[in-house]
């Protein structure tokens, strides 16, 4: 197994290369850029993201000169070079500048040679728009997507498995029939709009005012340190209160899938002969399903348990994070590519691939953990 572990882990490395390599290179395509922000701010025609962002701010950020994008590479930037919209009139000087202090004087294969040498150390750099290091950024995010991954997760097994191997003893029956029908209805309701429902509804929409809107606590524990936050019954309730909504939201349609998963794996090994003969020899139904048949059945939902969280983690957040105005990973990821923040893309990026591919084969490490049988060793990655 721990040659299999080494081979595994060592091929990440090509692996994560390719990925941040096409992605480079697909940017360097993109229209649009950091440059290009900057003086449609300086023109005026970006207002908003002045507002927003304060300007370019410091130095550009750690990673300039890391970062490729639509602003092309080198150059004396001319006021009148057409890469840049709104750089006509401007000093060319000035574009040169800005160009340098992004990194974009240089060629496009020694920003991703640098970029790929600083995030092997975990040197992610300086957001372009943000006085703010991009791990700190992420830092800061973290609590938000960890809270809605951790519990929808959690919930959404919860319920999947218990009712999964209820639908599995009970198969053709009317509690069959419409426990399904619910759990189809609920995996087709989008969950943006159950969130827009439950807002309706219980935040003060129009009728009842019950939960917040903002936020995952209250003000009053903001500024608690973890572990006074741990032993106050009254923060952990407010933290629940807040997450309410937006849990209810994501994990209405997310135990659809293991459910009838659990469901179908169920109903595959109650058929097989070993039940049959744990059955002839006098055990009880609830020891043949918890003492022989659940361990085989949810080999392949247990072990797809890393694979589900890191999804939820990572992916399915970004509606619920808007309308419920919670600032996490998924919401940062989308408006650091919308804004051309390319330190925080390009981190993210990277980051979300090693997690994939280290949660991947965790997975397959649950698999031996569960069933002994399997064997990754005696075959090829």
């Amino acid at each position: 197994m721990a040659a299999y572990i080494a081979r595994r882990l060592l091929l990440m490395i090509p692996t994560i290369f390719g990925i941040m390599l096409i992605s480079f290179v697909i940017i360097q395509f993109a229209p649009g850029g950091p440059v290009e922000r900057i003086l449609a701010q300086i023109q005026g025609a970006d207002a908003g993201a002045t507002a927003r962002f304060g300007g370019a701010g410091g130095d550009g950020g750690g990673l300039a000169g890391q970062m490729g994008g639509g602003d092309g590479g080198g150059g004396d930037g001319g006021g009148g070079d057409s890469r840049y919209r709104g750089a006509q009139g401007l000093d060319p000087q000035f574009i040169a500048q800005l160009e340098a202090q992004f990194g974009f004087d240089r060629p496009a294969h020694e920003r991703f040679a640098l970029m790929i040498w600083n995030f092997s150390r975990f040197e992610f750099g300086d957001s372009y728009f943000r006085d703010i290091s991009v791990i700190d950024l992420i830092k800061e995010k973290l609590p938000v997507s960890i809270s809605l991954g951790l519990w929808m997760t959690i919930i959404s097994y919860a319920i999947s498995i218990p009712l999964g191997v209820k639908k599995a003893v009970r198969d053709g029956t009317p509690f069959d029939w419409w426990t399904s029908a619910i759990v189809i209805v609920g995996y087709a309701i989008p969950g943006f709009l159950f969130a827009i429902l439950l807002i309706v509804l219980f935040a003060g929409g129009s009728f009842w005012q019950i939960f917040p809107l903002r936020g995952l606590w209250s003000e009053q524990y903001a500024d608690m340190s973890f572990w006074a936050w741990v032993t106050s019954p009254a923060a952990i309730l407010d933290y629940f209160w807040h997450l309410a909504l937006p849990i209810t939201a994501m994990a209405i349609g997310a135990f659809a899938t293991t459910t009838l998963l659990t469901k179908n794996s169920f109903l595959d090994e109650i058929r097989k002969q070993y039940v049959m003969t744990a059955r002839m020899k006098g055990l009880s139904e609830r020891q043949v399903l918890y003492g022989h048949v659940f361990r085989n059945a949810m080999l392949i939902v247990v072990a797809g348990f890393p694979g589900a969280f890191i999804s939820a983690f990572f992916t399915g957040a970004l509606l619920i994070e808007t309308i419920f105005s919670l600032d996490g990973l998924g919401l940062l990821s989308f408006e650091s590519i919308v804004n051309r923040d390319y330190p925080v893309v390009f981190a993210t990026l990277f980051i979300f691939s090693l997690l994939g591919l280290v949660v991947n084969l965790i997975s397959d490490l649950t698999y031996v953990w569960i069933d002994p049988r399997i064997d990754f060793e005696t075959r090829e990655v």
